[in-house]
């Protein structure tokens, strides 16, 4: 209060914003007492009680409020009416009202707490202050408009610039480890992921509005003297509709527009726009500049000067109108081609804003701003989320969340961290089915060092797995939480083993179920077990230490131990999603229980598509196989009649016709008492001999009657799995349309889900609509996902009798690698938005499972980022493996530090803000990359990372001129950002580190380890020394790197694959390349002396070509065999060793006549074989223009995150 009435408010930048965020929390909807959140009745209560003591003290002490006293709350509760109910009062009167409400200290104690003021204003307003009535935040919240305008893109108080130093305080909401309510919790979500996005935002309509250049014409008209892709000039805007309000609202349920722009660009770019899809996001912005023609834009002036912005509003797209004036429906049929240049969109207007609107214009006269459009922008798909996943939070904001109780406190951050983990569950699960976990008995026993492993049985026969585990140590807890006394833990931990056999599934070879090939290690068992328990699970992953192959066995475990619940998978990217996937695939899991959510899964590396339409087509095919089957049957059997014409008719089939030939089979061949049993009864008794006639002969052996009743009982279940598919597909015969076959699909039919989590929160409202349920979540990547979109995939189903059937969440991640991606350093760094939900958790200390053994990397390269974590050892094939026991091919040392001096004394440039590159470690890299090339590397074995996007384009450029039309060289698996590759790898990789002035932020220890990872069996970095390794927080990475020598050491006498064991030096001494120049000459020397050899073996095949019809065959001096095949004599090593030659001769590329060797070489580059070395300089001269042509040559790379 006494701050609110000082002159310092006007004065500071944030104090205002600062003071409001301080009034609200302090009225904050929670009880001060209990910590429980107060619903709107509550607080509507709390408001009633406070005007109720206000109005009986009136009625009471002071006969002056009598009006007050009587009157209804509702027309007292106002600041208006509470200032002229009390205005007029003395100060006296007052002072002795605020003393009667105990709101200041009486008079007699005024002595002793004079911080108290007692002047008439500060009385009145602690009066009006604390009785008014105040909006409701859902009420704010509701009516907020979800598109940035103009007065907060731009206003630097809401969304800070880039560069924030770090020091003072912003009126921003934080992230830390604690939250008041899970309403606090979504409300600070909600506003940071607004204003960030609001931030990215300002970004591109920067961006876009610079490249077209408006300038102010002659006529005051506006001008564009550029082009941009993703905006174009707008030739009419018109508002269409506006419906009334809802019920209860006072917006429009509904405005729509029309948006017309002429598309007079290139045919890509046009379909770019004629393929915007419904709900995408789009922005018109009014530009009046003030500028005249042939202005030049300026990026390091401000921007809103420059280009004269007065007004931006978004819309979301319905979608273009046809020739007719109708909207074009999106759907799998192509587009209408329209005639002309000139499209128009119908748009969606944000009702809240366009009442805002309307309302400035009817109190104000201000302008129709729906009157000046003159810009239409789009925004990248993928980039272009945040309205859906705004009102997917609002919409959380206006429900009832419920949240599991074991998980309630701890996403809160409060309560007994442990309190979650499955060992201090009162359902924990004390036998198991562990499948095809363990590979034999042996492994079981080393995976639990720390347990005495009793068997049931004694048969070493019988000792093969799978397993059932029974730990007793679980049993006791039971035990004793049920007699209510203390556990006794000081007991031996005791595993009681019981192999099983899984039953024959059919008489064929493809009916044996799929196994688990990996021999897992102790703590990945561990992980395991803890995910196939009720709780809460976090696996730390290390870089190679096998996450995934942990996330698919503890799926694959829950498919088979829970057929009855259903598993949700949320990933960050597509590409983590198709490798759950892909694995997923290779273990004994029914297809028809996989259902992939979202874009993406065209990258899967197999023929199946697993999308909604995809699942409901090969459902469609594999009821048309199974009821040809059933056909099949119906014949063997010499049954009558059209069987198998739909499901329904197969099911009345099996029961009348195959399940009583069963039973009657059955009955035939029961054994009675103990007398022997024919050994041929099973076979002469066994009705479907026919039906089998295809499988693997003999059908029964005849050595036994166990035997043979074993394998009559899995070709009956053969049988009974066919005519179970078909009554589960027998919906799909009732549902004509795919949409609704798809949503049976997902509500019923699929087993485990997965989609990304900015699919999830995209698609929440529709997924609870449809009555979507799922018992068990696990999330991978899960430190790359932001806290809300960790939070949202816990809620997209609604609760059960009030309470949630949530039973497992495993979280798999690595909080050591980089977090979320938030480009503004104010919400990055001040309010700690980059922390994931994963990243908190482990931080309040949640007990978690960290993995502790890596099977990617050589351990030399472990070393290099080892360090890093509490233990990280390596696995034995890294050891053993012949990849990583040989050296790497042409190279001295299996990973090098290579210092990059200054070339033309030039290290780093930023032709654009933050667009870093430095050409000499480019040249540097390529170079390095064409050497690899031409001693024999796999083009698809390396990757060339850096650490900025400038670096990334500049380094695209220079492989396009040298190496992509070239047959020998072609282009590497990857080129780009160490922040893009992360959860990727490759054998070699080639790191750029760019900066020479300052680390800038590698210094950020997160990513070097993610640099330092990505590489299986060779690391070449490309850094300027002098400056990285001053740097404290690189040092345990330097300093292993800088004890090799920091010139590149070649092993020229080398081709890949090497032979050299890799701790044995080369035989020669080694090259020592002193600078990029030099190993750029010698690259082209190589080069040439290659082609040359190529070129002189292709003219000797031409000496010894001989024409057709002049080779004879010579006389056999031995017999000939008269049977083709029974010739013993060497031909087959014969033909091998032709085909050996045949295939050399084939990789011969011809090579043209002129003499390449008279080509010049002037310095570094040879003018035609190396093209230019001109390229960065060209870029620089460009001033960052042409990023945008760089972004779509290889953007394909890149594109492997979110819809």
């Amino acid at each position: 209060m006494r701050m609110l009435m000082t002159g310092l408010l006007y004065r500071r930048r944030h104090c205002i914003t600062l003071l409001e965020m301080l009034k609200f929390y302090a009225r904050f909807e929670i009880n001060d007492e209990t910590g429980d959140p107060l619903t709107d009745h509550d607080m509507t209560q709390v408001h009633y009680s406070k005007i109720t003591s206000l109005q009986k003290a009136a009625f009471a002490k002071f006969p002056d409020l009598r009006m007050f006293a009587l009157t209804n709350v509702a027309s007292v509760d106002t600041r208006e009416s509470l200032l002229e109910h009390f205005g007029s009062l003395k100060t006296e009167k007052l002072q002795a009202i605020a003393t009667y409400l105990n709101l200041v200290p009486p008079a007699e104690r005024q002595h002793i707490e004079d911080w108290v003021r007692r002047d008439h204003e500060f009385l009145l307003e602690l009066l009006v202050s604390r009785h008014e009535r105040r909006a409701s935040q859902l009420e704010l919240l509701n009516e907020m408009p979800l598109y940035p305008t103009e007065e907060i893109i731009w206003n630097e108080n809401i969304v800070p610039t880039e560069y924030f130093s770090g020091e003072g305080c912003l009126a921003l909401p934080k992230l830390n480890l604690q939250f008041l309510t899970l309403h606090d919790y979504l409300l600070r979500n909600f506003n940071l992921f607004r204003l960030e996005s609001t931030y990215e935002i300002r970004q591109d309509i920067e961006d876009a509005v610079s490249r077209l250049s408006p300038w102010k014409a002659e006529d005051d008209s506006v001008y564009f003297g550029g082009w941009a892709r993703m905006a174009q000039p707008i030739v009419n805007f018109a508002v269409v509709e506006v419906a009334k309000p809802n019920i209860g609202e006072n917006h429009p349920s509904r405005v729509r527009a029309d948006v017309t722009v002429n598309l007079n660009v290139r045919r890509e770019i046009k379909n770019e726009w004629e393929n915007l899809r419904k709900h995408d996001v789009c922005f018109l912005i009014t530009v009046r500049p003030s500028v005249p023609i042939g202005t030049r834009y300026n990026y390091r002036e401000p921007f809103l000067p420059q280009v004269g912005l007065v007004y931006v509003r978004g819309c979301e797209m319905e979608g273009m109108l046809d020739s007719n004036g109708r909207v074009v429906e999106d759907g799998p049929e192509p587009k209408p081609v329209l005639p002309g240049d000139s499209r128009t969109f119908r748009v969606w207007l944000d009702c809240n804003q366009y009442r805002n609107d309307m309302d400035n214009i009817a109190q104000n006269g201000g302008e129709d701003v729906y009157e000046t459009f003159n810009i239409l922008m789009r925004r990248k798909p993928k980039e272009n989320n945040f309205k859906a996943v705004l009102e997917t939070i609002r919409n959380l904001m206006n429900t009832e969340c419920v949240v599991p109780d074991w998980l309630h406190d701890i996403i809160l951050g409060y309560g007994d961290p442990s309190a979650a983990h499955y060992s201090r569950m009162p359902n924990e699960i004390a036998k198991l089915d562990w499948n095809d976990t363990f590979l034999d008995l042996d492994h079981l026993r080393d995976s639990f060092p720390n347990h005495e492993v009793k068997v049931r049985t004694n048969d070493p026969t019988k000792l093969v797995p799978p397993f059932i585990l029974t730990f007793e140590e679980v049993i006791e807890k039971q035990n004793a939480r049920h007699e209510d006394r203390e556990p006794d833990l000081d007991k031996k931990q005791v595993i009681v083993v019981e192999p099983h056999v899984i039953p024959s599934r059919g008489p064929y070879l493809y009916n044996e179920p799929k196994r688990n090939s990996i021999r897992f290690t102790p703590t990945q068992v561990e992980a395991i077990r803890a995910g196939m328990q009720p709780g809460l699970t976090l696996v730390v992953g290390p870089p190679g230490t096998g996450k995934t192959d942990v996330a698919v066995q503890i799926i694959s475990n829950i498919y088979h131990n829970c057929p009855s619940q259903r598993t949700l998978i949320v990933t960050h990217s597509n590409q983590a999603l198709n490798q759950l996937f892909e694995k997923i695939m290779a273990l004994d899991v029914d297809e028809r229980h996989l259902l992939r959510l979202g874009h993406g899964e065209e990258a899967l590396e197999t023929e199946k598509d697993f999308s909604r339409y995809g699942r409901v087509n090969y459902v469609l095919a594999k009821r048309l196989e199974l009821l040809q089957d059933v056909q099949r049957l119906q014949d063997s059997l010499g049954v009558t009649g059209d069987q198998a014409y739909t499901c329904e008719t197969a099911g009345h089939f099996f029961l009348y016709q195959v399940l009583a030939r069963w039973e009657r089979f059955l009955a035939s061949v029961k054994r009675v008492g103990k007398k022997a049993v024919p050994l041929n009864l099973v076979s002469d008794e066994f009705p479907f001999h026919k039906f089998f006639d295809d499988a693997p002969k003999p059908l029964f052996k005849k050595r036994s009657y166990e035997e043979d009743m074993e394998i009559a009982d899995g070709c009956f279940r053969y049988i009974e799995k066919i005519f179970t598919q078909l009554e589960e597909f027998r919906a799909f015969e009732l549902l004509r349309s795919g949409l609704d076959r798809s949503k049976y699909l997902l509500v019923r039919e699929a087993r485990i889900i997965a989609m990304t989590c900015t699919h999830a929160a995209l698609k929440r409202s529709e997924l609870v609509n449809l009555g979507f349920k799922y018992d068990n979540i696990l999330m991978e990547e899960s430190a790359q996902i932001l806290e809300i979109e960790t939070f949202i995939p816990l809620l997209l189903q609604t609760p059960q009798d009030g309470f949630s059937r949530l039973k497992r969440w495993i979280m798999i991640g690595d909080h050591h690698q980089l977090p979320p991606v938030i480009k503004n350093m104010a919400f990055q760094k001040f309010s700690n938005m980059e922390q994931s939900l994963f990243t908190r958790i482990v931080r309040l200390g949640i007990p978690t499972v960290d993995l502790d053994e890596q099977g990617r990397a050589r351990p030399s390269i472990c070393n290099l980022y080892n360090w890093r974590y509490k233990k990280l050892g390596n696995l034995r094939h890294v050891q053993t493996w012949p990849e990583y026991c040989v050296a790497n091919a042409g190279f001295h040392h299996d990973f090098q530090l290579i210092n990059v001096e200054d070339f033309n004394g030039v290290g780093e440039s930023e032709p654009s803000p933050n667009f870093y590159q430095n050409l000499a470690e480019a040249e540097y890299c390529v170079a390095v990359f064409m050497y690899m090339r031409l001693i024999g590397y796999p083009a698809e074995k390396i990757s060339i990372l850096t650490t900025y996007n400038g670096q990334k384009h500049l380094i695209r450029d220079v492989v396009n001129i040298r190496c992509a039309k070239n047959p020998l060289i072609g282009l590497p698996h990857k080129i780009t950002t160490v922040d893009k590759y992360q959860g990727q790898q490759n054998d070699y990789i080639l790191l750029s580190l760019v900066r020479t002035k300052t680390v800038g932020h590698l210094r950020d220890v997160r990513r070097l380890v993610v640099a330092m990872s990505r590489a299986r069996l060779g690391l070449y970095v490309f850094a300027r020394v002098s400056l990285f390794k001053n740097c404290f927080e690189l040092t345990p990475a330097f300093h292993q790197l800088m004890e090799r020598p920091l010139n590149l050491h070649l092993a020229v006498d080398e081709t890949y694959p090497c032979t050299r064991p890799v701790d044995q030096a080369p035989a020669n001494p080694p090259m020592e390349v002193q600078d990029m120049p030099q190993m750029a000459q010698f690259v082209y020397d190589y080069y040439i002396e290659k082609v040359q050899a190529m070129k002189n073996a292709f003219y000797d095949a031409q000496k010894v070509w001989e024409k057709p019809g002049t080779v004879s065959s010579s006389v056999p001096d031995r017999n000939v065999s008269e049977h083709p095949g029974g010739d013993r004599d060497t031909d087959d090593e014969d033909e091998g060793e032709q085909e050996q030659g045949a295939s050399k001769k084939k990789e011969v590329i011809p090579i043209q006549e002129e003499a390449i060797e008279d080509q010049q070489v002037d310095g570094a580059i040879a003018p035609e074989v190396m093209e230019t070395e001109e390229a960065g300089a060209q870029m620089e001269a460009e001033n960052g223009n042409s990023s945008e042509q760089a972004e779509s040559q290889m953007e394909a790379e890149d594109d492997d995150s979110n819809e």
